[in-house]
């Protein structure tokens, strides 16, 4: 069995596991904003440091989150996953965040055949990154930057109940009005909920061109101007 540590950080949460099969060894997180810079390479340390059967020279290989999500965090954890890769000469696996959020929906709720799960994550305003998968997790809708209007999945929605969860899900509640629609507002991609995904990509030697693989950022990134002048 494979032995992978995962990265996540396209959100405001900062989270690593080190996994064996579909097994979880040991896993940090800290849900905290703009905490990848100074925590992940950090966490990355202290859960080799706690484990007296392994060294990261043990990993098979290395899974990212690819995005979308926040530029900064992704760009954060997809150069300390290739500089692994690198160092180590090990295989490189990504995963995108809206499906590392989807597993979430299985972390304590029972998902009927027929529940959609709509895992989105927040762009601003009212502006969400998200996509459908059915309960099988597969992904039935291809992944957007969707401005949410109460028109929004109202298709779907007719014909069969939607979970939504994320950041990104809580903005949506007043908006998106159906008997069919639930909400799991407090869910986030976590390094945990990669390693089903990273297990089975693995196995079928899934892995990225560590040496071109970027984040897939799905929007531009825009710098904003400091409302302060420093002198």
């Amino acid at each position: 069995m494979a032995l992978i540590l995962s990265l996540e950080t396209s959100t405001k949460v900062c989270s690593v596991c080190l996994s064996k099969g579909e097994e979880i060894i040991a896993k940090k997180e800290l849900y905290e904003a703009n905490s990848h810079a100074t925590h992940l390479t950090v966490f990355i340390q202290e859960l080799f440091e706690n484990l007296d059967n392994y060294t990261i020279k043990d990993i098979d290989a290395v899974a990212v989150s690819s995005g979308p999500g926040s530029y900064t965090g992704l760009r954060i954890g997809v150069s300390v996953a290739k500089g692994i890769c690198y160092a180590l000469n090990k295989p490189l696996i990504a995963i995108t965040s809206l499906e590392a959020l989807a597993h979430a929906a299985f972390d304590n709720d029972n998902i009927s055949k027929e529940t959609l799960i709509c895992p989105m994550i927040d762009a601003r305003r009212m502006e969400v990154y998200t996509t459908l998968f059915n309960a099988d997790m597969q992904m039935v809708k291809k992944i957007s930057a969707k401005i949410i209007d109460e028109n929004s999945f109202a298709e779907e929605l007719a014909t069969q109940p939607i979970l939504f969860l994320g950041d990104g899900a809580g903005k949506c509640m007043d908006i998106i009005q159906s008997d069919n629609a639930t909400y799991l507002k407090d869910k986030a991609p976590l390094a945990a909920n990669m390693v089903k995904t990273a297990n089975a990509k693995f196995n079928n030697k899934e892995f990225e061109d560590v040496a071109y693989f970027e984040p897939f950022y799905l929007k531009d990134f825009v710098a904003t101007t400091p409302k302060k002048k420093v002198l």
